[in-house]
């Protein structure tokens, strides 16, 4: 996949970036092939145009098709010569991907062990053309899992994943959208999971996807107002009628999750697959414990989010908050305060001799934290959330961090991070 290690510096990548050579370095593509010039059209003496004027703009039309064929596989080696630039400044080499998939949970899908989400950047924190570069790179590296949600940036993350994905044209069956439905409006009938919010914010979810189905559809949070037997029917009736292929629960408890899987049996319905949950360094209980005996037991699993716990893992706030942290922007006050408490502060002691554990592997920080998680059993996909190419090049390089994972390392990161969770009917029985 990807071997060696990425700095945070370096050449951008994609169509902003300057092609290397020429006048000041930046001709265009059309500029490089001839294809900036209009044809010239001949004309007589007389000032008319000649008899074979008709048979002359139909081979114009067929040169200027044939032009733009050549220009967007002109741009398309650009691109990819751009990136290896890059990757040859970082010291990372170019083979050919080789992506795990694992199943989710027990069912039949498979899913890229990372996928990529959008929550924070889509429709808001980045642009639509740095947008499209990321899931670019993502698809020709191997993520085959694309994440979002109806009230990410109001919708509009919705909007530029699905304008990209039309754009991109890739094949409907060689990739998986999921989106999450709760929040939908500021009516009361536009949030919740009542049967009427899940069947109307899926077809609005659908209609800014520009999709016929999604994947897999989430319940963005449990629901106290609406009665589970509703939720279950609701989603089985989606299922039914084409708009997803399966459901899962996100900042579920493992009690909800039962009594969802319970039901969906009582009633023949169908249960949930998996559960979408936050796990990082310090936030361990749920995954480790909990949700591997859901998967024993009922086959769920676990989809993770913010491995790299908002950029904390990285480093980037070990001397203070950056004015272009995620810490810095509107309503996320409550990561500055968590970063300016004294739990963040021994979190953030902790980082630094996580950050010597690294340097020992050869890889960042964030790659051994996302390898991290990808090691516990049952977790089918971890989400990355990134603003930029060489962000998400960076964290692809955890997969090679992985195999380096062995027991006695884990252990010793267990010791230094001091919040193991204990599972105490195993240690009841022992």
């Amino acid at each position: 996949m990807f071997a060696g290690r990425a700095s945070a510096a370096g050449a951008a990548v994609g169509p902003s970036a300057a092609v290397v050579g020429g006048k000041a370095g930046k001709f265009s593509v059309e500029e490089l092939y001839g294809f900036n010039k209009k044809p010239k059209v001949n004309r007589g003496n007389s000032g008319k145009p000649d008899k074979s004027e008709g048979k002359k703009e139909t081979k114009e039309k067929e040169e200027s098709v044939l032009a733009s064929q050549i220009l967007d596989a002109a741009r398309r080696l650009m691109e990819r010569r751009r990136l290896e630039i890059y990757l040859k400044e970082c010291d990372v080499t170019m083979e050919q991907s080789h992506m795990p998939y694992r199943n989710l949970g027990k069912s039949g899908l498979r899913v890229s062990c990372l996928g990529l989400g959008t929550w924070v950047t889509f429709g808001s924190q980045i642009c639509d053309e740095m947008a499209e570069s990321v899931m670019t790179v993502a698809y020709d590296s191997g993520v085959n899992l694309f994440d979002t949600a109806e009230v990410y940036a109001s919708g509009r993350a919705e909007t530029t994943l699905g304008n990209i994905l039309k754009k991109k044209g890739w094949r409907r069956s060689s990739y998986v959208v999921t989106t999450k439905i709760y929040w939908g409006g500021q009516a009361e009938t536009e949030r919740g999971l009542s049967r009427k919010h899940i069947i109307e914010g899926l077809r609005g979810s659908l209609s800014r996807l520009q999709l016929d189905y999604v994947d897999i559809v989430f319940a963005n949070r449990s629901d106290i107002n609406a009665p589970m037997e509703e939720i279950v029917r609701a989603m089985t009736f989606v299922i039914d009628q084409g708009m997803a292929m399966y459901w899962g629960t996100s900042r579920w408890n493992a009690v909800e999750i039962m009594e969802a899987y319970s039901i969906a049996r009582q009633f023949n319905l169908v249960p949930p697959v998996c559960e979408q949950a936050e796990y990082h360094y310090f936030q361990r209980d749920k995954v480790e414990l909990h949700l591997p005996e859901l998967y024993h037991k009922i086959g769920v699993g676990a989809v993770t989010w913010s491995p790299l716990a908002c950029g904390l893992l990285t480093g980037k706030y070990n001397e203070g908050v950056p004015e272009s942290s995620r810490a810095a922007m509107k309503g996320h006050a409550w990561l500055k305060e968590r970063l300016c408490s004294d739990e963040g502060k021994k979190q953030l002691r902790k980082i630094k001799e996580l950050h010597l554990l690294a340097d020992r592997l050869n890889c960042t920080p964030a790659q051994l934290a996302i390898a991290w998680c990808l090691r516990s059993e049952g977790v089918s996909s971890v989400l990355l959330g990134v603003s930029n190419t060489e962000q998400l090049l960076e964290n692809l390089g955890s997969l090679r961090v992985l195999s380096q994972l062995n027991p006695p390392l884990i252990a010793e990161m267990d010791v230094l991070l001091g919040n193991k969770p204990r599972n105490a009917k195993k240690e009841a029985k022992s």
